[in-house]
């Protein structure tokens, strides 16, 4: 037998017609409050677990609704996941001037890659790399290169290194030369970091103090010829010397 109480065109013609009883609106109304109710109190569980780890997670196995439970637990994993297989850099890399367009612009399209143009018998450039060893360990998820100047630009002049390049969306972001953007012989990892948040390289420190900050090098306009003209078009023939690519 069909349900009288049933929603349905039939059943709203014998109503009509006095065949069956009105129906309970009421009724109706509070079964939509409860729903609603429902997932508002599943969205505010949903929300309280938005800042726990995987072990937090777990200590809430007595939660009402484990299925909520299990359902965040699976996005965190997944999220999770998808972090790690964007941190699968962590090192410096050396390249030579035929890897340029394979490892930097090429790999930018898929993460920042962030270049630096050293000289190996320039004070400047060993602590650069120092300092950029630390923040590869850091953050895992940019790319971090280096190449002998010289390879990259014949003649490149011992004033404009170090010089750092940043890459992203297959394009050149900054175009960063000589010590005295980075504090010269001063600069720490802390205020390259500094320096390559501004271009999205690396995240920003969260809690930055305002007098580390003024203590920051500051960036500067200055750039080479030969790098202002390479960092016009990525695109040129890699048989030209001048250029990056």
């Amino acid at each position: 037998m069909d349900d009288p109480n049933a929603d349905t065109e039939w059943n709203d013609i014998l109503r009509a017609k006095g065949i069956l009883p009105p129906k309970d609106e009421k009724k109706d109304d509070e079964l939509e409050d409860a729903f609603v109710d429902m997932v508002r109190a599943r969205q505010t569980k949903l929300d309280s677990l938005d800042n726990k780890d995987l072990d937090e997670l777990d200590e809430l196995e007595d939660l009402e609704d484990d299925q909520i439970l299990n359902e965040y637990r699976h996005k965190r994993m997944m999220e999770m996941q998808a972090q790690a297989a964007k941190e699968k850099f962590g090192e410096v890399k050396e390249i030579s001037k035929p890897d340029f367009i394979k490892e930097v612009t090429e790999a930018s399209k898929e993460c920042y890659v962030v270049v630096h143009l050293y000289k190996d018998y320039i004070p400047a450039c060993k602590l650069m790399n120092r300092c950029l060893s630390e923040l590869a360990l850091q953050f895992k998820a940019t790319k971090f290169v280096r190449i002998v100047a010289d390879m990259c630009i014949p003649n490149y002049p011992d004033m404009n290194v170090p010089t750092l390049l940043v890459y992203g969306e297959g394009d050149i972001k900054a175009n960063l030369v000589g010590a005295i953007q980075f504090g010269g012989m001063k600069m720490t990892a802390k205020s390259l970091r500094a320096i390559l948040a501004q271009y999205g390289a690396v995240p920003a420190e969260k809690l930055a103090d305002e007098d580390d900050r003024d203590k920051e090098p500051k960036k500067t306009i200055y750039q080479s010829r030969a790098t202002a003209a390479l960092s016009d078009d990525d695109d040129e023939s890699d048989t030209d010397d001048r250029g990056y690519y």
